[in-house]
């Protein structure tokens, strides 16, 4: 297995807390948004969160009050308008890998929105398995708002999954943001936090999680995001099949002889 908990990243925040990995954009100044290299690099460090068992969950936080303004108007969209159509669909691909790896990296992903979450920001918040915002939290998903489509990086796919077609449908067309108190009560986001415990409130909720059955979690991600392609009877046998894999964890085994014990199980995620 792979050691993550040390490595340093060129284009992007990651620190540790316990067994907890904090990502963040570090680019403040203009509320954090992607390039070329932090797309490339965020990719190819969830693909090696597949391999990693130093990390147990992954919270993907706010920098200076704001989540992430999208692509680079400078950096990236400026030089797209130069690129042939192999070089544009070279961009759009590496784009939605990172999606892929989001969804296939094994690990819990937790969102900390905060302020100006856009674009393909609003896109690595749908890609994650939970989201927690503030109240003044917007979102975005704004392509057509630059002259394109609204079906970016899997938005058409997975936001009706969230917060029902007509709903994803009004955001993919209009581009408009939708206001964290909507963005609730459509379930895009689980709950609302004040901003000054926000990241906090993150890494706890990462943190219970991965005190939980690791392997286990593993299976539940890769089953949420297989069953879509399912039918009812399809997931039932792939259920039945991943339940009696976790069944021969260790971690089941600590499970019932702790529940005997009347003691709280203590998982080690084999």
């Amino acid at each position: 297995m792979t050691k993550m908990a040390n490595i340093k990243p060129t284009h992007f925040n990651w620190r540790m807390e316990g067994d907890v990995a904090v990502i963040s954009l570090d680019r403040p100044d203009r509320k954090n948004p992607l390039t070329f290299d932090s797309y490339a690099e965020l990719r190819d460090t969830f693909r090696d969160l597949v391999y990693a068992d130093d990390v147990k969950a992954v919270v993907f936080g706010s920098n200076g009050g704001n989540f992430c303004s999208g692509g680079d108007v400078h950096d990236i969209i400026g030089p797209l308008i130069k690129k042939d159509m192999k070089g544009l669909l070279e961009f759009t691909r590496m784009t939605g890998d990172l999606v892929k790896s989001i969804i296939g990296c094994g690990k819990p992903v937790i969102a900390a929105v905060d302020g100006v979450c856009v674009g393909a920001g609003a896109i690595i918040a749908m890609a994650s398995d939970l989201r927690l915002a503030t109240a003044t939290s917007k979102t975005a998903f704004l392509f057509t708002r630059v002259g394109l489509a609204g079906c970016d990086m899997g938005a058409c796919a997975i936001l009706p999954r969230i917060i029902g077609q007509g709903r994803a449908a009004e955001l993919l067309y209009t581009g408009r943001s939708m206001s964290a108190e909507e963005g609730e009560r459509w379930g895009f986001y689980n709950r609302l936090v004040e901003a000054d415990v926000l990241e906090a409130e993150a890494i706890t909720l990462a943190t219970r999680i991965s005190q939980g059955p690791n392997f286990g979690h593993m299976m539940t991600k890769t089953m949420l995001a297989q069953e879509w392609n399912m039918s009812i009877e399809q997931a039932i046998e792939s259920e039945a099949q991943a339940q009696a894999i976790c069944m021969q964890t260790e971690d089941f085994n600590r499970a019932y002889t702790a529940f005997v014990a009347k003691e709280k199980p203590v998982f080690e995620g084999n």
